[in-house]
């Protein structure tokens, strides 16, 4: 049997770690909901839940896939062998999978966004109107998402097929630099735009009258959903952790990079949102439809500087994209690797197929499509829902309850303290975190999708 891969070194467990939690959901959509909450006191509760309820559930994950050094079923398998908990695993393998097949359309748009600032199609001589509707006419066309889709899904193939060293490290310890290399110029650039400063206030001037019971259901969602816990990403990537490894120096260096990422997203967009005078907390469209026409605007002053820019941001959506697109399709190879005996280019190439199928109807749910609903949603939106709010929270409950209540406490303090040797102190703190205060903030999630 070939001998189990592992990240060489802690930057390449950082880095890919950091690459599946930092995505979409750091640039896409934290900015937006930050804009829908109040700013700057948004983010403090956003940063206390991030820290005592999510990061806790990264350990646990943690925990179980360098302890089992396996995927989510065989983990669950070996270490409570004639138990159900393995089931539990499964849960989490089809998961990744079914949020990949709407991930990777929204994929897709970055693809497509960054040909069209190639092409100077956002900057270059076009009328405002086209600049400001493009988005809706993309989306709800045929053929042009699902090129865009597709080309994202092979981009997404290529890295896996090349393994954990040769293929996902090697992309994450270049892609993450690079990555914060263009969120910073990006963040330079907005604050030397007339008006920026009234988005820097927004930022970091609290206003804690904006703190309803949705604000706060929406920060413990984001801090949760943006380390991509519940799915086994983080499981998959733990069983490829040498044992020697800190794992509690990972987990904070992790989930610091995470909360970083997110902050500079927000310093990069608002200023520029609030230089054009939209409203911060417009939606999902903030990203694909506002700062086109903002960088169409700034355009007409400094056309190559705005031409520049414009493709860094697209960029860096994409390099996101990619980063915790591999993490998801890595969770279901490595069970056709290590379960069923595939090999990895046939898993690849098999999942792959599979979520660029299931994608299609995701991506045509904004087009031809758009009128088939089920209970109500589109393809795109059921997808969404269901993965978000009870799949990802279901995984999260399974994999802490696992380690706090199922797992002898000894077992789990030998992987936290490798053996004794670090992090002794800490774990007391780190062990009443996982056992109790991260299940009840899952169970607040799960509270808040059914009431708010």
């Amino acid at each position: 049997m070939k001998p189990r891969e592992h990240f060489g070194s802690r930057f390449a467990v950082i880095a890919a770690m950091a690459g599946s939690a930092v995505g979409l959901g750091n640039i896409w959509r934290f900015p937006y909901i930050l804009g829908q909450y109040g700013g700057a006191a948004f983010v403090l509760v956003y940063i206390v839940a991030s820290l005592l309820v999510a990061l806790p559930i990264f350990f646990a994950e943690s925990v179980i896939g360098r302890r089992s050094g396996t995927d989510t079923f065989g983990a669950m398998k070996k270490l409570a062998p004639g138990t159900p908990w393995k089931w539990a695993g499964l849960l989490t393998i089809l998961s990744p999978l079914l949020i990949l097949s709407y991930y990777s359309v929204v994929g897709g748009w970055s693809v497509q966004f960054l040909f069209k600032a190639l092409s100077f199609n956002i900057t270059g001589d076009v009328s405002e109107s086209e600049v400001v509707g493009y988005f809706s006419r993309f989306i709800s066309s045929t053929w042009q998402p699902i090129l865009s889709h597709t080309l994202f899904m092979a981009m997404v193939a290529g890295i896996v097929l090349g393994g954990i060293k040769n293929g996902i490290e090697r992309f994450s310890k270049v892609a993450m630099p690079v990555l914060l290399g263009l969120i910073l110029f990006i963040v330079v650039y907005s604050l030397t735009l007339p008006g920026s400063m009234a988005g820097l206030r927004y930022l970091l001037k609290p206003d804690f009258s904006k703190l309803t019971a949705d604000a706060y259901a929406a920060a413990l969602g984001q801090a949760f959903f943006s380390l991509s816990l519940g799915v086994g990403t983080v499981l998959t990537y733990a069983s490829y952790v040498k044992k020697e490894e800190n794992l509690v120096v990972s987990g904070v260096g992790t989930a610091v990079s995470d909360l970083v990422f997110a902050l500079v997203a927000a310093f990069a967009i608002m200023p520029a949102v609030f230089a054009a005078g939209f409203e911060p907390g417009s939606g999902p469209g903030l990203v694909f439809q506002t700062l086109p026409y903002i960088f169409h605007k700034m355009s007409q002053g400094m056309p190559i500087v705005s031409t520049l820019v414009s493709v860094a941001f697209f960029l860096s959506i994409l390099a996101a994209a990619l980063t915790s697109a591999i993490s998801m399709l890595e969770v279901g190879v490595a069970y056709l690797v290590d379960q069923k005996g595939m090999g990895r280019r046939r898993a690849t190439l098999l999942l792959s197929l599979g979520v660029w199928l299931l994608g299609l109807l995701c991506s045509l749910s904004f087009g031809p499509l758009s009128g088939v609903k089920v209970l109500g949603l589109s393809f795109f939106d059921l997808q969404d829902a269901l993965c978000s709010n009870w799949l990802m929270p279901m995984g999260g409950l399974v994999f802490t309850l696992f380690v706090g209540w199922w797992m002898s406490r000894a077992d789990v303090r030998d992987e936290l303290t490798n053996g004794g040797t670090c992090n002794v102190r800490l774990f007391g703190l780190v062990y009443f975190l996982m056992r109790y205060l991260a299940p009840v903030g899952i169970v607040a999630v799960f509270l808040s999708n059914l009431f708010l």
